[in-house]
Protein backbone atom coordinates (compact mmCIF):
# COMPACT_ATOMS: atom_id res chain seq x y z
CA UNK A 1 0.00 0.00 0.00
CA UNK A 2 2.99 2.36 -0.26
CA UNK A 3 1.61 3.81 -3.50
CA UNK A 4 -1.64 4.66 -1.73
CA UNK A 5 0.16 6.41 1.10
CA UNK A 6 2.20 8.45 -1.35
CA UNK A 7 -1.04 9.72 -2.94
CA UNK A 8 -1.33 12.46 -0.31
CA UNK A 9 -3.84 10.47 1.69
CA UNK A 10 -6.31 10.26 -1.18
CA UNK A 11 -6.34 6.47 -1.29
CA UNK A 12 -6.70 4.54 1.95
CA UNK A 13 -6.83 0.83 2.69
CA UNK A 14 -10.28 -0.44 1.73
CA UNK A 15 -11.17 3.07 0.59
CA UNK A 16 -12.20 4.55 -2.75
CA UNK A 17 -12.28 2.54 -5.94
CA UNK A 18 -11.06 5.53 -8.02
CA UNK A 19 -8.96 8.42 -6.73
CA UNK A 20 -7.66 11.22 -8.94
CA UNK A 21 -4.67 13.16 -7.66
CA UNK A 22 -3.91 16.51 -9.34
CA UNK A 23 -5.24 15.19 -12.65
CA UNK A 24 -4.54 17.46 -15.63
CA UNK A 25 -5.22 17.37 -19.35
CA UNK A 26 -3.79 20.00 -21.71
CA UNK A 27 -4.17 20.53 -25.44
CA UNK A 28 -1.76 22.41 -27.68
CA UNK A 29 -3.02 25.80 -28.85
CA UNK A 30 -2.04 26.25 -32.50
CA UNK A 31 -2.58 29.03 -35.03
CA UNK A 32 -1.68 29.99 -38.60
CA UNK A 33 -1.30 27.93 -41.76
CA UNK A 34 1.73 26.13 -40.32
CA UNK A 35 -0.14 25.31 -37.10
CA UNK A 36 2.54 26.81 -34.89
CA UNK A 37 2.16 26.11 -31.20
CA UNK A 38 1.00 29.18 -29.29
CA UNK A 39 0.78 27.73 -25.81
CA UNK A 40 -1.67 25.26 -24.34
CA UNK A 41 -5.23 24.98 -23.09
CA UNK A 42 -5.83 23.18 -19.79
CA UNK A 43 -9.16 21.39 -20.11
CA UNK A 44 -8.61 19.68 -16.74
CA UNK A 45 -6.48 21.55 -14.23
CA UNK A 46 -5.03 19.61 -11.27
CA UNK A 47 -8.26 17.99 -10.13
CA UNK A 48 -8.32 15.75 -7.05
CA UNK A 49 -11.35 13.69 -6.03
CA UNK A 50 -12.33 10.21 -4.91
CA UNK A 51 -15.11 7.87 -6.01
CA UNK A 52 -16.15 5.50 -3.23
CA UNK A 53 -17.47 1.99 -3.69
CA UNK A 54 -21.18 1.91 -4.42
CA UNK A 55 -21.60 5.70 -4.53
CA UNK A 56 -22.65 8.13 -7.23
CA UNK A 57 -20.40 11.16 -7.62
CA UNK A 58 -21.83 13.83 -9.92
CA UNK A 59 -19.59 16.14 -11.94
CA UNK A 60 -21.58 19.29 -12.61
CA UNK A 61 -20.82 22.43 -14.58
CA UNK A 62 -21.47 24.38 -17.75
CA UNK A 63 -20.73 22.88 -21.16
CA UNK A 64 -17.01 22.92 -21.88
CA UNK A 65 -15.86 22.92 -18.27
CA UNK A 66 -13.95 19.63 -18.62
CA UNK A 67 -16.45 17.09 -17.25
CA UNK A 68 -16.34 14.70 -20.20
CA UNK A 69 -12.57 15.05 -20.57
CA UNK A 70 -12.19 14.00 -16.93
CA UNK A 71 -14.23 10.85 -17.54
CA UNK A 72 -12.29 10.00 -20.71
CA UNK A 73 -8.98 10.43 -18.88
CA UNK A 74 -10.05 7.79 -16.35
CA UNK A 75 -10.35 5.15 -19.08
CA UNK A 76 -7.41 6.64 -21.00
CA UNK A 77 -9.46 7.47 -24.08
CA UNK A 78 -7.75 10.81 -23.51
CA UNK A 79 -4.17 10.69 -22.25
CA UNK A 80 -3.69 12.72 -19.04
CA UNK A 81 -0.80 15.19 -19.17
CA UNK A 82 -0.30 15.26 -15.41
CA UNK A 83 -1.32 13.72 -12.13
CA UNK A 84 -2.30 10.23 -11.06
CA UNK A 85 -5.49 8.14 -11.17
CA UNK A 86 -5.42 5.37 -8.57
CA UNK A 87 -7.65 2.36 -9.18
CA UNK A 88 -8.33 -0.19 -6.44
CA UNK A 89 -10.65 -2.83 -7.94
CA UNK A 90 -11.10 -4.81 -4.72
CA UNK A 91 -10.92 -3.76 -1.05
CA UNK A 92 -7.47 -4.43 0.29
CA UNK A 93 -5.90 -4.82 -3.17
CA UNK A 94 -2.89 -2.64 -4.01
CA UNK A 95 -3.95 0.45 -5.99
CA UNK A 96 -2.77 0.75 -9.57
CA UNK A 97 -2.02 4.01 -11.36
CA UNK A 98 -4.16 4.11 -14.51
CA UNK A 99 -1.86 6.74 -16.02
CA UNK A 100 1.04 4.25 -15.96
CA UNK A 101 -0.86 1.20 -17.24
CA UNK A 102 0.36 -0.66 -20.32
CA UNK A 103 -1.94 -1.91 -23.08
CA UNK A 104 -2.75 -5.26 -21.47
CA UNK A 105 -3.62 -3.63 -18.14
CA UNK A 106 -5.77 -1.06 -19.92
CA UNK A 107 -7.78 -3.79 -21.61
CA UNK A 108 -8.40 -5.36 -18.21
CA UNK A 109 -9.32 -1.97 -16.76
CA UNK A 110 -11.89 -1.32 -19.47
CA UNK A 111 -13.65 -4.56 -18.60
CA UNK A 112 -14.39 -3.21 -15.12
CA UNK A 113 -14.66 0.54 -15.84
CA UNK A 114 -17.26 1.17 -18.55
CA UNK A 115 -18.59 4.29 -20.26
CA UNK A 116 -22.14 5.24 -21.28
CA UNK A 117 -22.11 8.15 -23.73
CA UNK A 118 -24.53 11.05 -24.09
CA UNK A 119 -25.90 10.28 -27.56
CA UNK A 120 -26.92 6.61 -27.82
CA UNK A 121 -27.59 6.80 -31.54
CA UNK A 122 -24.04 8.05 -32.24
CA UNK A 123 -22.43 5.52 -29.88
CA UNK A 124 -24.30 2.48 -31.26
CA UNK A 125 -23.11 1.04 -34.58
CA UNK A 126 -26.04 1.38 -36.98
CA UNK A 127 -24.84 -1.65 -38.98
CA UNK A 128 -24.89 -4.02 -36.02
CA UNK A 129 -27.83 -5.87 -34.57
CA UNK A 130 -28.72 -5.62 -30.90
CA UNK A 131 -27.21 -9.08 -30.38
CA UNK A 132 -23.86 -7.92 -31.77
CA UNK A 133 -23.92 -4.52 -30.02
CA UNK A 134 -24.66 -5.84 -26.54
CA UNK A 135 -22.66 -9.03 -26.99
CA UNK A 136 -19.55 -7.44 -28.51
CA UNK A 137 -17.81 -6.90 -25.12
CA UNK A 138 -18.25 -10.62 -24.42
CA UNK A 139 -16.88 -11.51 -27.85
CA UNK A 140 -13.88 -9.16 -27.58
CA UNK A 141 -13.00 -10.47 -24.13
CA UNK A 142 -13.65 -14.11 -25.07
CA UNK A 143 -16.23 -14.52 -22.32
CA UNK A 144 -18.86 -16.33 -24.41
CA UNK A 145 -17.90 -19.83 -25.50
CA UNK A 146 -20.42 -20.21 -28.34
CA UNK A 147 -23.33 -18.56 -30.11
CA UNK A 148 -25.96 -20.13 -27.88
CA UNK A 149 -24.26 -18.85 -24.72
CA UNK A 150 -23.90 -15.39 -26.25
CA UNK A 151 -27.61 -15.22 -27.08
CA UNK A 152 -28.53 -16.43 -23.62
CA UNK A 153 -26.43 -13.80 -21.85
CA UNK A 154 -27.57 -10.99 -24.15
CA UNK A 155 -31.21 -11.99 -23.65
CA UNK A 156 -30.73 -11.93 -19.86
CA UNK A 157 -29.16 -8.48 -20.04
CA UNK A 158 -31.92 -7.10 -22.29
CA UNK A 159 -34.50 -8.34 -19.79
CA UNK A 160 -32.54 -6.67 -16.99
CA UNK A 161 -32.75 -3.27 -18.74
CA UNK A 162 -36.44 -3.90 -19.50
CA UNK A 163 -36.16 -4.62 -23.21
CA UNK A 164 -37.79 -7.63 -24.84
CA UNK A 165 -35.15 -10.16 -26.00
CA UNK A 166 -37.26 -10.68 -29.13
CA UNK A 167 -35.67 -7.42 -30.37
CA UNK A 168 -32.24 -9.09 -30.46
CA UNK A 169 -32.02 -9.14 -34.25
CA UNK A 170 -33.15 -5.55 -34.80
CA UNK A 171 -30.95 -2.55 -35.58
CA UNK A 172 -30.61 0.69 -33.52
CA UNK A 173 -32.76 2.78 -35.89
CA UNK A 174 -35.76 0.62 -34.92
CA UNK A 175 -35.75 1.93 -31.34
CA UNK A 176 -36.78 5.11 -29.57
CA UNK A 177 -34.25 7.35 -27.79
CA UNK A 178 -35.01 5.82 -24.41
CA UNK A 179 -34.72 2.27 -25.78
CA UNK A 180 -31.38 3.09 -27.43
CA UNK A 181 -30.07 4.41 -24.13
CA UNK A 182 -31.16 1.16 -22.48
CA UNK A 183 -29.14 -0.67 -25.13
CA UNK A 184 -26.14 1.51 -24.26
CA UNK A 185 -26.52 0.57 -20.59
CA UNK A 186 -26.93 -3.11 -21.51
CA UNK A 187 -23.66 -2.98 -23.44
CA UNK A 188 -21.93 -1.33 -20.48
CA UNK A 189 -23.35 -3.70 -17.86
CA UNK A 190 -22.88 -6.98 -19.76
CA UNK A 191 -19.38 -7.31 -18.24
CA UNK A 192 -20.65 -6.55 -14.71
CA UNK A 193 -18.37 -3.52 -14.22
CA UNK A 194 -17.33 -2.03 -10.91
CA UNK A 195 -17.41 1.57 -12.20
CA UNK A 196 -19.65 3.19 -14.82
CA UNK A 197 -18.87 6.64 -16.22
CA UNK A 198 -22.24 8.00 -17.36
CA UNK A 199 -21.76 11.05 -19.57
CA UNK A 200 -25.07 12.96 -19.51
CA UNK A 201 -26.99 9.76 -20.31
CA UNK A 202 -30.46 11.35 -20.04
CA UNK A 203 -29.91 14.89 -21.35
CA UNK A 204 -31.38 14.15 -24.79
CA UNK A 205 -34.42 12.24 -23.50
CA UNK A 206 -37.97 13.25 -22.60
CA UNK A 207 -38.63 13.81 -18.92
CA UNK A 208 -40.72 10.65 -18.54
CA UNK A 209 -38.02 8.58 -20.23
CA UNK A 210 -35.36 10.26 -18.08
CA UNK A 211 -37.14 8.99 -14.98
CA UNK A 212 -37.16 5.44 -16.37
CA UNK A 213 -33.42 5.52 -17.12
CA UNK A 214 -32.57 7.01 -13.72
CA UNK A 215 -34.62 4.39 -11.93
CA UNK A 216 -32.89 1.73 -14.02
CA UNK A 217 -29.49 3.10 -12.97
CA UNK A 218 -30.52 2.99 -9.33
CA UNK A 219 -31.77 -0.58 -9.51
CA UNK A 220 -28.67 -1.82 -11.33
CA UNK A 221 -26.42 -0.06 -8.82
CA UNK A 222 -28.26 -1.67 -5.91
CA UNK A 223 -28.04 -5.09 -7.56
CA UNK A 224 -24.34 -5.00 -8.51
CA UNK A 225 -22.92 -2.52 -5.91
CA UNK A 226 -21.20 -0.50 -8.63
CA UNK A 227 -20.00 3.10 -8.55
CA UNK A 228 -21.15 5.86 -10.90
CA UNK A 229 -19.26 8.90 -12.06
CA UNK A 230 -22.32 10.80 -13.27
CA UNK A 231 -21.55 13.70 -15.62
CA UNK A 232 -24.45 16.15 -15.88
CA UNK A 233 -25.63 19.73 -15.92
CA UNK A 234 -29.27 19.11 -14.99
CA UNK A 235 -29.36 19.79 -11.25
CA UNK A 236 -32.77 18.19 -10.74
CA UNK A 237 -31.37 14.92 -12.08
CA UNK A 238 -28.22 15.31 -9.96
CA UNK A 239 -30.32 15.92 -6.86
CA UNK A 240 -32.26 12.72 -7.48
CA UNK A 241 -29.39 10.36 -8.27
CA UNK A 242 -26.14 11.53 -6.67
CA UNK A 243 -24.58 10.96 -3.25
CA UNK A 244 -21.92 13.65 -3.59
CA UNK A 245 -21.53 16.54 -6.04
CA UNK A 246 -18.38 18.11 -7.50
CA UNK A 247 -18.94 21.53 -9.09
CA UNK A 248 -16.53 22.21 -11.97
CA UNK A 249 -15.58 25.55 -13.50
CA UNK A 250 -13.02 25.90 -16.30
CA UNK A 251 -11.31 22.60 -15.62
CA UNK A 252 -11.16 22.88 -11.82
CA UNK A 253 -13.34 21.67 -8.96
CA UNK A 254 -14.56 24.74 -7.09
CA UNK A 255 -16.85 22.95 -4.62
CA UNK A 256 -17.22 19.34 -3.47
CA UNK A 257 -19.65 18.08 -0.85
CA UNK A 258 -22.57 15.79 -0.22
CA UNK A 259 -25.73 16.32 -2.24
CA UNK A 260 -27.56 17.70 0.81
CA UNK A 261 -24.78 20.20 1.54
CA UNK A 262 -24.53 21.45 -2.04
CA UNK A 263 -28.26 22.06 -2.38
CA UNK A 264 -28.92 23.41 1.12
CA UNK A 265 -25.68 25.20 2.03
CA UNK A 266 -23.63 26.15 -1.06
CA UNK A 267 -20.38 27.98 -0.34
CA UNK A 268 -19.15 29.03 -3.78
CA UNK A 269 -20.79 31.85 -5.81
CA UNK A 270 -20.66 29.72 -8.95
CA UNK A 271 -22.66 26.99 -7.20
CA UNK A 272 -25.18 29.65 -6.23
CA UNK A 273 -25.37 30.74 -9.87
CA UNK A 274 -26.09 27.18 -11.00
CA UNK A 275 -28.66 26.55 -8.28
CA UNK A 276 -30.60 29.77 -8.80
CA UNK A 277 -30.55 29.36 -12.59
CA UNK A 278 -32.07 25.89 -12.44
CA UNK A 279 -35.85 25.61 -13.01
CA UNK A 280 -37.77 24.98 -9.80
CA UNK A 281 -41.14 23.20 -10.13
CA UNK A 282 -42.42 24.83 -6.91
CA UNK A 283 -44.71 27.72 -8.02
CA UNK A 284 -44.47 29.37 -4.59
CA UNK A 285 -40.68 29.54 -4.57
CA UNK A 286 -39.13 32.95 -5.07
CA UNK A 287 -36.65 33.08 -7.90
CA UNK A 288 -33.75 35.45 -7.31
CA UNK A 289 -31.26 35.23 -10.13
CA UNK A 290 -27.75 36.49 -9.90
CA UNK A 291 -26.74 39.20 -12.34
CA UNK A 292 -24.07 37.60 -14.51
CA UNK A 293 -21.25 39.94 -15.53
CA UNK A 294 -20.54 38.46 -18.97
CA UNK A 295 -20.06 34.87 -20.00
CA UNK A 296 -17.51 32.24 -19.09
CA UNK A 297 -14.03 33.31 -20.29
CA UNK A 298 -12.13 31.39 -22.93
CA UNK A 299 -9.64 28.73 -21.81
CA UNK A 300 -7.04 30.57 -23.87
CA UNK A 301 -7.64 33.87 -22.03
CA UNK A 302 -8.17 32.94 -18.40
CA UNK A 303 -8.23 35.91 -16.01
CA UNK A 304 -5.68 36.31 -13.25
CA UNK A 305 -6.70 35.30 -9.75
CA UNK A 306 -9.95 33.42 -9.30
CA UNK A 307 -11.22 32.29 -12.73
CA UNK A 308 -14.80 33.09 -11.68
CA UNK A 309 -14.14 36.65 -10.45
CA UNK A 310 -15.24 38.45 -13.70
CA UNK A 311 -18.76 37.00 -13.17
CA UNK A 312 -18.85 37.05 -9.38
CA UNK A 313 -21.01 39.71 -7.67
CA UNK A 314 -19.12 39.26 -4.39
CA UNK A 315 -15.57 39.68 -5.71
CA UNK A 316 -13.00 41.68 -3.78
CA UNK A 317 -9.59 43.01 -4.90
CA UNK A 318 -7.91 39.86 -3.58
CA UNK A 319 -9.98 37.72 -5.95
CA UNK A 320 -8.52 39.43 -9.02
CA UNK A 321 -4.90 38.55 -8.23
CA UNK A 322 -4.83 35.41 -6.06
CA UNK A 323 -6.18 32.03 -7.20
CA UNK A 324 -7.99 30.21 -4.37
CA UNK A 325 -7.13 26.60 -3.59
CA UNK A 326 -9.69 23.89 -2.85
CA UNK A 327 -9.73 23.68 0.97
CA UNK A 328 -11.68 21.72 3.54
CA UNK A 329 -14.24 23.84 5.40
CA UNK A 330 -16.25 21.11 7.13
CA UNK A 331 -19.98 21.01 7.84
CA UNK A 332 -22.23 21.50 10.84
CA UNK A 333 -22.42 17.70 11.24
CA UNK A 334 -18.72 17.09 10.78
CA UNK A 335 -18.80 15.95 7.14
CA UNK A 336 -16.52 17.02 4.34
CA UNK A 337 -17.22 20.21 2.38
CA UNK A 338 -14.44 21.54 0.14
CA UNK A 339 -14.54 24.90 -1.60
CA UNK A 340 -12.17 27.11 -3.62
CA UNK A 341 -13.24 30.64 -2.67
CA UNK A 342 -11.50 33.33 -0.61
CA UNK A 343 -14.85 34.48 0.82
CA UNK A 344 -16.50 31.15 1.60
CA UNK A 345 -16.88 31.86 5.33
CA UNK A 346 -18.33 35.32 4.79
CA UNK A 347 -21.11 34.67 2.27
CA UNK A 348 -24.74 33.70 2.77
CA UNK A 349 -25.70 32.23 -0.58
CA UNK A 350 -29.08 31.44 -2.11
CA UNK A 351 -30.10 27.83 -2.65
CA UNK A 352 -32.05 25.72 -5.13
CA UNK A 353 -35.36 26.44 -3.35
CA UNK A 354 -34.95 30.24 -3.04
Amino acid sequence: MSAARRASGIVADGGPIIAAERLSKSYAKESGLLRRRQGEVRAVDQMSFVLARGETLALVGESGCGKTTTGLCIVRSEEPTGGRIWYTPLPGAPPRDIVQMEAAELRALRRTVRVVFQDPFASLNARMTVLRIVGEPLINNRLARNGAELKERVAAMLSLVQLDPVYMNRYPHSFSGGQRQRLAFARAFILQPRVVIADEPVSALDVSVQAQILNLMRSLQARHAMSYLFIAHNLAVVRYLSDRVAIMYLGRIVELASRAEIFARPKHPYTELLLTSSPNPDPTARKLHLVKAGESPSYGMLPAGCPFHPRCPYREPRCTVEKPELVETGTERGGSHQVACHLHGQLSLRTFSD
